[in-house]
């Protein structure tokens, strides 16, 4: 679909059931409609180095894909696939009529209010919350797909990645980011070096897991139970990697919240149920997914103020991106004191 199709979905399209809400999220990949009842997400014809969404076969493909995958961890929340048709000069979702233009999935729409990353804002998440999350995600890890094929190397990659943006950021922020993200390649690439046995080690024992891929509280939702959603569909690579890799994303993030309380609480209680860190080499492998974590939101932020288009965007995404980038150097001060 076009950005002029899609408009014209939200102006005068037609969905399987009448709305009058309908509000426009959009991602750079995806267009995602809250309607009244029901949310449909729509995929944007692209295609990176990470993704290929460039036809309408791929497009449906992937659609079918993220209801089979988010259905882990989610009940009668992600429901079908839906044709998108053109018919008599509109745009109709679930229609017989008309030619097929792309695909949508329909998803029961929650309530926004229990998303996790609010709940965290107003400081009302409580440790049971977090007890539940932790047992919920640990039984996930414990009963999904176990890999044993990996790269070991590309999170070096991923995480050497950051140089692209250090000129930008030292510009725009200052120059001691130049330094902090310098120093955190060089300490990233020594570590790698000393631990790859320990690595491979965890590859072979069984801790690569096909996992969400995309852990963090935006993505969770607590209507009381947790309700983990959007895992990553588009490149299995994202989600297959080392279960303390995954859970490091959810810590790093209410550590950014100043909640490191729940991020410590989280952590003991799914190790308590899938015991994955038994070891001080193993803490310190979890301290260093954390701040590999907090390198990629850096990144993504860093990316998200290049494209502003308002000066109160980029300085949000400029905010950001220093915020994990004082977090990612945290972790490794701590790495460096062990």
């Amino acid at each position: 679909m076009t950005t002029a199709q899609i408009n014209s979905l939200l102006s005068r399209g037609k969905f399987p059931e009448k709305t009058i809400r309908r509000e426009l999220m959009e991602t750079h990949i995806s267009w995602v409609i809250l309607c009244d009842q029901f949310v449909y997400k729509i995929k944007k014809p692209v295609h990176y180095s990470f993704l290929d969404f460039s036809t309408p076969e791929l497009r449906k493909y992937f659609c079918n894909r993220e209801i089979e995958l988010n259905k882990r961890l989610t009940y009668n929340v992600y429901l079908e696939v839906l044709p998108v048709g053109e018919w008599q000069e509109n745009i109709v979702i679930g229609g017989k009529e008309g030619t097929i233009i792309d695909y949508a999935v329909k998803m029961h729409k929650l309530d926004t209010a229990k998303r996790m990353d609010k709940l965290l804002t107003q400081h009302v998440v409580t440790e049971s919350d977090i007890k539940k999350l932790a047992e919920q995600i640990a039984f996930f890890h414990k009963n999904t797909t176990i890999i044993y094929q990996k790269n070991l190397l590309d999170i070096q990659e991923k995480f050497n990645d950051l140089e692209v943006e250090k000129e930008f950021l030292a510009k725009q922020a200052g120059s001691k980011f130049d330094v902090i993200i310098g120093r955190a390649i060089e300490f990233s690439n020594k570590f790698l070096s000393i631990n790859k046995g320990l690595i491979a080690d965890r590859l072979r024992n069984g801790f690569y897991r096909d996992g969400h891929g995309d852990l963090h509280s935006r993505n969770i939702f607590l209507l009381p139970d947790p309700v983990p959603f959007d895992c990553i569909e588009f490149n299995d690579d994202f989600r297959q990697i080392d279960v303390l890799n995954e859970v490091a994303f959810l810590c790093m993030d209410l550590d950014a919240f100043d909640r490191k309380d729940l991020s410590t609480l989280f952590l003991e209680y799914y190790n308590h149920f899938f015991p994955a860190m038994q070891t001080a080499n193993e803490r310190d492998l979890f301290i260093y997914y954390k701040s590999y974590r907090a390198n990629i939101r850096a990144k993504v932020n860093s990316l998200r103020a290049k494209s502003a288009t308002t000066a109160e965007e980029k300085a949000k995404s400029l905010m950001a991106a220093k915020k994990y980038l004082y977090l990612m150097e945290s972790y490794i001060e701590e790495l460096g004191t062990t």
